[in-house]
């Protein structure tokens, strides 16, 4: 049988600088299905997402109803399903793993900062991702977020490569440097072993040259999920205007 997790991580390796992988972000069932038949190998679920189609603020989804969203998104597709899931709710790395499996999950986001304290310290972050790829195996592709451009480190390019280095021996599959322009991609990408992901940029640059740049995947974070609000919103506005 084959893993799902293996696939996953394969679509990670050998690709050309200009074809990163491109994962749609869904944030429901309906629209997995929609992504899937666009004819996307993969999708990775984004936490604030599925956060506002559940009607809570980003990053106050309580646990329990983030894994049920991932189960109906993963259940409503054949490809594989990574989701974000923020800094792990606090869960032993056991317990972590066991929910994402049992959400039909084969790969996930962690982040390396809160909203309350900043930053983590990389080491026992690390020394946590270390615990996480212990209990999950080969059977999680793990995508470990470094928030040092979003959390305002002094030296964000510095501290982000640091950062991937200690996850990536730690067993993270792909690091995220979560907010990184363009212009820091090819830094990163001469100092880090490994895939990288980026954002998909919000100024409509083209994909490919972010993938040129140095990122080995591409993932949307809220943003498709909050362009689909925008039109249901202008779809009511000519509904309420009779047109």
């Amino acid at each position: 049988m084959v893993n799902p997790a293996a696939t996953f991580r394969a679509l990670h390796h050998d690709r050309s600088p200009g074809d990163p992988l491109v994962l749609p972000g869904p944030w429901d069932a309906a629209s997995a299905r929609a992504f899937e038949d666009a004819g996307f190998p993969a999708l990775a679920t984004p936490s604030a997402g599925v956060a506002a189609s559940l009607g809570y603020e980003d990053g106050s989804t309580p646990a329990d109803e983030m894994f049920a969203a991932v189960r109906r998104i993963a259940r409503s597709v054949s490809v594989p399903v990574s989701a974000d899931v923020e800094d792990g709710y606090g869960l032993p790395p056991k317990e972590l793993v066991a929910r994402l499996l049992d959400a039909g999950a084969v790969g996930c986001n962690l982040e390396d900062s809160t909203r309350a304290d900043g930053l983590k310290d990389p080491r026992a972050h690390a020394d946590w991702l270390a615990e996480v790829r212990a209990a999950a195996g080969d059977a999680l592709v793990l995508n470990a977020r470094i928030d040092t451009f979003i959390r305002g480190a002094a030296d964000p390019v510095a501290e982000a490569v640091d950062r991937a280095r200690l996850y990536i021996a730690a067993g993270a599959d792909c690091v995220y440097p979560i907010g990184a322009p363009l212009t820091a991609l090819p830094h990163l990408r001469a100092a880090v072993e490994g895939p990288i992901n980026a954002g998909a940029p919000a100024d409509g640059s083209v994909l490919r040259e972010w993938g040129a740049a140095g990122a080995t995947r591409i993932t949307f974070g809220p943003g498709l999920q909050r362009r689909a609000a925008t039109a249901v919103g202008e779809i009511a506005e000519r509904i309420r205007r009779g047109e």
